[in-house]
């Protein structure tokens, strides 16, 4: 969605290092090279199980098929000489799933971990909830699929435990969720500990969202968060810069990456009226608008409320290089942005 914060998916480093944080969790690394993945499969020569996962900002890998051949982007082996014979036709091929473009996304990074068995699986999130006015505990005993699903299907099965921000997580409501997670004895106490330090970890970060999918346990009576995904709140970049710096815009579009240089949101979609906006939820409506007349936007494009005659300047020339237009909307609210709007008139002279 467009302006959403910074988002993360890659599964190894995890941006926020969770191993560092106490977190029980599987053995793991990333890697871009053949050499480097052959030396971390071997290294994990006492494992029962090892499995590769391509490492691209899209779900449903585990259906995906390379352009290699190779069908699934998630392998399973227990022979660690077989890690660089699945690697190489993962590293350098294009992976298609069902998010993906049709010619799929280029995996540049496998992960490489020690694959653990899983007895039981459920769903755990932290999400900032603007309803709530703050933090909100979500969770559900079915774990492992698509939360949607079970919230559409099984509604009595999603847990919810809202935060008091300035009071922070109470034990009595880590325990409460754990439960119905369903949790049993020892169990209990360990997925109430995980979830206190999940807490801790999405305000540390400045997350808007920390989802464990599965947070399961084994069969040897471990709590472990198997796969996790997290949002950062984009304002928070000046103090959370070492994560920001992990930011991977490869797999965007040229165009997104040269409209973040100037702090620009520029996201493309598959029309041809191009639209220049100030502000999120009038971008929105605009592309609404044009749906509703029988159009199709061909971008979605916030120059921000504070926009500076050289962000506007930059704007016009994204629009006016983009081959799918062949008209423009402008739409600005008067309280926001520069006074002089006659800049828009003498940037677009310029960039055309």
């Amino acid at each position: 969605m467009p302006g959403d914060p910074f988002y993360v998916c890659y599964h190894v480093a995890s941006t926020c290092r969770p191993r560092r944080q106490g977190f029980a969790q599987p053995s793991r690394s990333a890697s871009p090279t053949l050499c480097e993945l052959q030396r971390r499969g071997q290294s994990l020569g006492h494992a029962k199980e090892i499995v590769l996962k391509a490492q691209i900002l899209a779900g449903g890998r585990g259906k995906g098929v390379f352009s290699s051949g190779l069908k699934g982007g998630v392998h399973l082996t227990k022979d660690p000489k077989v890690v660089g014979q699945l690697a190489k036709q993962m590293i350098g091929y294009n992976l298609t799933t069902k998010q993906t473009p049709k010619e799929g996304v280029k995996v540049n990074k496998l992960m490489v971990a020690e694959a653990l068995n899983i007895s039981r699986e459920t769903y755990f999130a932290i999400l900032m909830d603007r309803s709530c006015n703050g933090p909100v505990l979500v969770g559900s005993p079915q774990g492992g699929m698509d939360i949607e699903e079970v919230a559409a299907s099984s509604p009595e099965l999603i847990f919810k435990e809202q935060i008091d921000i300035m009071e922070g997580i109470k034990d009595s409501q880590a325990q409460r969720m754990a439960e119905n997670l369903g949790f049993l004895g020892p169990l209990k106490n360990q997925a109430a500990d995980e979830i206190k330090k999940l807490y801790h970890l999405f305000l540390k970060i400045d997350a808007t969202q920390v989802e464990v999918n599965p947070f399961g346990e084994t069969p040897e009576g471990q709590v472990v968060c198997f796969d996790a995904k997290i949002n950062f709140d984009d304002n928070a970049e000046f103090r959370q810069k070492d994560i920001f710096a992990m930011d991977d815009g490869s797999e965007n579009e040229p165009i997104e990456n040269e409209a973040a240089k100037y702090d620009l949101k520029y996201i493309g979609l598959d029309g041809n009226i191009a639209c220049f906006v100030n502000g999120a939820g009038l971008a929105m409506a605009t592309c609404d608008i044009i749906f509703l007349n029988g159009g199709k936007p061909a971008n979605f494009l916030d120059l921000g409320g504070g926009v500076q005659e050289a962000q506007v300047y930059q704007a016009f020339k994204l629009l006016t290089a983009d081959p799918k237009r062949q008209r423009r909307q402008d739409r600005y609210r008067p309280d926001r942005g520069p006074r002089r709007w006659g800049t828009r008139s003498t940037a677009l002279k310029s960039a055309e």
